[in-house]
């Protein structure tokens, strides 16, 4: 069931209510924090909380240090693992980001980011996105289900990179080995659900591959390094630029480093290779068969860097469609990207004050979901613009104060009508060549509508009580 659009008291309770935090009343606690900062997001809790006992009250939950970021989470987690299990394809799309808490001196137990200057955490996300529909230029269209799995940590001491051989290395405990370790805490999806696992360069190494292949999940996966090939002599990278062209296809580049967001036109190849097995302590591991996909950019404009993408796929790519939609699906990562986004800029993740980090990442771990409930605001008008709004679920008194405001629409509220309307309250001039709204007005918009039907609540009249 998707909880985006429901009210912030029933989207809290079926998010964080089966928590086991080892006392009810922690729960219901988490229950309240949840519903309170899902009403006015920004990161801090004094803006969440106006009255004082609320707000000591909330402090005093974040500050109990036997409830983890996993326990917090957790129900998230096994509600979105739990609707990946019905029939269809799933993109299980990973990223990992720094939380920048540099400029808060007061904060104790924070590790180093960046460069090592830098003091936060850091965030590993696996995004569970449901693939509903490809487009006729083969993109995928879907809706965010949730996190599939999150990791929140402080890195000890300064990065080791270029203090140590690769030998010394592997021999100890490392941030990599993160990736893809989400599905060894599930079993095989089931018949007829196809999960794909989509990660970026830093994955690229054998034991996401190895877990991929050990539970049954595709996978597509950006390469970094120029891999030895087992069955022949060379390297990776020769034989893809030499692989059978498949076909031309246009790309989506998002705006980044100063670039404006463009369409990239790509030659893309594709062939099967048998790459060779890594040395891991205890010796040298089974060489493993994949697909390499190569998409090169055509005539990119003078002064732009040209998009190349080599991909690493479990998946079939023989025939045009199927390798047109790999090339599709890893371009769909920027989801994840999206997301950390939300998380940052709309929930104001990096804006608490709190002390401790402990305390911080407990805080972390309720606005991880509240941002997905951001993020979807804006993928429903996107992907089912024209699917009727329940009135129960969206909530009547919102609905009503919408059509005081901008009048009912002809057809009956809808995704698209509702949340440009949202957008509307909170800044969005829906002028005709302005496009759909960004996630950061409608959740703008819908910040402010909450206040006004806290505002409709506290101004009906009470009952009179007998007795």
């Amino acid at each position: 069931m998707n909880t985006t659009l429901m009210a912030p008291a029933e989207w809290a309770q079926m998010e964080f209510a089966s928590a086991k935090l080892g006392d009810q009343r922690r729960t219901k606690r988490l229950v309240t924090v949840a519903r309170q900062l899902a009403s006015s997001p920004g990161g801090t809790l004094p803006q969440a909380f106006s009255e004082w006992d609320q707000l000591k009250a909330a402090y005093r939950f974040l500050s109990q240090g036997g409830v983890s970021y996993e326990e917090i989470s957790r129900p998230h987690w096994e509600r979105t693992r739990a609707s990946c299990q019905e029939p269809g394809e799933y993109l299980l799309i990973e990223d990992t980001t720094e939380l920048d808490y540099t400029n808060h001196p007061m904060t104790e137990d924070l590790g180093s980011i960046g460069n090592g200057r830098g003091r936060g955490l850091l965030l590993h996300s696996t995004l569970a996105v449901r693939v509903e529909a490809w487009d006729l230029n083969q993109r995928p269209e879907g809706i965010v289900l949730g996190l599939f799995g999150q990791q929140c940590w402080r890195r000890r001491g300064p990065a080791r990179r270029g203090q140590e051989g690769w030998r010394e290395r592997l021999k100890r405990p490392r941030e990599s080995q993160r990736w893809a370790a989400v599905l060894e805490e599930v079993s095989q999806p089931p018949a007829g659900s196809t999960w794909i696992y989509i990660a970026d360069r830093e994955a690229d190494f054998y034991e996401p591959f190895q877990r991929c292949q050990r539970r049954g999940v595709q996978a597509i996966i950006r390469a970094y390094r120029d891999h030895k090939l087992a069955d022949q002599s060379g390297y990776l990278k020769a034989v893809a630029a030499q692989a059978p062209v498949r076909g031309q296809m246009a790309v989506e580049v998002r705006a980044r480093g100063g670039q404006p967001a463009r369409t990239a036109l790509v030659k893309v190849r594709s062939c099967p290779v048998k790459l060779q097995g890594p040395w891991r302590p205890g010796g040298r591991q089974p060489d493993f068969s994949l697909k390499v996909v190569e998409a090169r950019e055509v005539d990119a404009p003078p002064g732009v860097e040209p998009l190349y993408w080599l991909l690493l796929t479990t998946l079939p790519c023989t025939r045009w469609v199927e390798v047109r939609r790999i090339v599709a699906r890893y371009a769909a990562r920027w989801w994840v990207e999206e997301y950390h986004k939300a998380l940052k800029s709309g929930a104001g993740v990096e804006d608490s004050q709190l002390e401790r980090a402990y305390r911080l990442e407990a805080l972390i771990a309720i606005l991880a979901v509240v941002a997905v409930r951001l993020l979807n605001a804006k993928w429903l008008a996107r992907t089912r613009p024209d699917e009727v709004v329940d009135p129960q679920v969206f909530g009547p008194q919102a609905l009503a104060i919408l059509a005081v405001m901008f009048g009912s629409p002809k057809g009956g509220w809808t995704h698209r009508s509702a949340l440009v309307c949202v957008a509307r309250i909170g800044g969005f001039l829906a002028r005709k060549h302005d496009g759909m709204p960004g996630w950061q007005t409608i959740w703008r918009g819908w910040h402010r509508l909450m206040w006004m039907c806290e505002g409709l609540e506290i101004m009906k009249p009470k009952g009179k009580r007998c007795g």
